[in-house]
């Protein structure tokens, strides 16, 4: 079924809402979604639009349609910035809380839900309503993280932070595994704002889980040498190169993993500190790289994140020896440490370790999968539903225990369900 894509101003959504026809509607951000979350097939998909940005304070009040690049573009010049930004800034302000994105400062400041000091929502029945943290928590808290189940967002106001530079101060260090990796970030990562590390999933032995970890605190005015002093702020640009087209299945195989891996991981240092890279580069390094997803050719892959608690390291340690031993290759499994979990209903994080994989889409690897999703389920885990396209219903169930009350928030605002999502029918939301 074809869905049926709409752009409206923001006086238009109401209106827009109460005419959805049986399928329903489902607003869509920037489609960096990598499952079906902003999918309606046989429905209406509402695409978005930017509008005003301007400061109030320490706050900026911004259209749930701009994009972070553009907010970050916006900011930087005023020397602010956002306390949370995921891994690429090619998304809304809308998605980016429809998803309760998380970045490399989880363990310290929490996703993005909790930047958000308000923001006006517009339900089934065309009202709009100003909800946040103490403006109608229930129905705030089920927003964020709420797939884009309870609403249309039309604008939000954001906490930012005072930055002096739009440059990051960053150390590296090289662990030959997984073990030494977790011990070092476990013992230290509380000291830093920004940590990730990124894991080699295909050395086998004791070069097993073999990893990279990054670490910064943004830089001030005194860290700046004359070149990077004389331009204090850079703002992102757009991609300087780009993926070609008609890439052919198998250019990402196990061999050209393991090449590219040995080269990433002996190019970086033992042990490098104070090295400076701009915000644009340190955050979202992939955003320098237009299309980059070609490279998996027409058969494409899976983005698979899971989160555990704490004290099941062990199943991320697991899941790196599965993948490995069944030839599935990652060249890109970044680990991090996500701190306590916030009130969203559907929130993604828990306190523990979350690590995040690209997986080229090939025989063998659904069962894989779905073996972890049991494994992640028993835990008291879960998988990431903005990176998702294969959860089954039951697993869903397991990984989301307020699922429930989430269920109740939208039979108030939404008892006909006009909020759908290919994601919504799958998960049985």
């Amino acid at each position: 079924m074809v869905s049926r894509a709409l752009t409206v101003d923001a006086d238009q959504v109401a209106e827009t809402v109460r005419s959805a026809g049986p399928r329903g509607l489902v607003a869509r951000g920037l489609g960096r979604s990598y499952g079906d979350a902003a999918q309606n097939a046989g429905g209406t998909v509402l695409l978005p639009i930017s509008g005003e940005t301007r400061m109030d304070g320490e706050d900026v009040v911004v259209s749930a349609g701009t994009s972070l690049h553009d907010l970050m573009r916006y900011l930087l010049p005023r020397g602010r910035f956002l306390p949370v930004t995921p891994g690429t800034r090619y998304v809304t302000v809308g998605g980016a809380i429809a998803c309760d994105v998380h970045g490399k400062s989880h363990h310290r400041v929490g996703t993005f839900g909790a930047t958000v000091v308000s923001a006006d929502l517009v339900t089934p029945d065309g009202e709009t309503h100003r909800i946040g943290p103490t403006q109608d928590p229930e129905l705030f808290w089920a927003t964020v993280g709420g797939m884009g189940l309870t609403g249309v967002l039309l604008r939000a106001t954001l906490r930012t932070i005072p930055v002096e530079t739009g440059w990051v101060r960053v150390d590296t260090e090289r662990f030959g595994d997984l073990g030494s990796l977790t011990a070092a970030m476990r013992e230290s990562d509380d000291a830093w704002t920004y940590s990730v590390a990124w894991v080699d999933t295909v050395s086998r032995g004791r070069a097993l889980g073999r990893s990279v970890l990054s670490r910064g605190e943004h830089a001030l005015v005194g860290d700046l040498d004359g070149r990077r002093a004389r331009t204090p702020y850079p703002l992102p640009g757009e991609p300087r190169l780009a993926a070609p087209s008609g890439v052919p299945d198998g250019l990402v195989s196990r061999a050209s993993v393991r090449a590219f891996n040995g080269l990433w991981f002996h190019k970086a240092p033992r042990h490098r500190e104070g090295e400076l890279q701009s915000l644009a580069s340190f955050f979202h390094p992939l955003d320098g790289v237009g299309d980059w997803n070609r490279l998996y050719g027409p058969s494409g892959f899976v983005q698979y994140q899971l989160v555990v608690p704490d004290a099941a390291e062990e199943v991320v340690h697991n899941a790196v020896r599965r993948l490995a031993a069944g030839g599935h290759a990652s060249f890109l499994a970044v680990l991090k440490r996500f701190g306590p979990a916030n009130q969203g209903l559907l929130s993604f994080p828990v306190a523990g370790w979350t690590l995040a994989l690209d997986l080229p889409a090939r025989p063998g690897l659904a069962s894989v999968l779905d073996d972890l999703d049991a494994r992640v389920a028993e835990v008291g885990g879960r998988v990431y539903l903005a990176k998702d396209a294969r959860l089954s219903a039951r697993s869903f169930a397991a990984m989301y225990p307020r699922a429930d009350e989430f269920a109740r928030v939208r039979d108030r605002v939404d008892p006909g369900r006009i909020l759908a999502s290919d994601l919504a029918r799958r998960l049985g939301l």
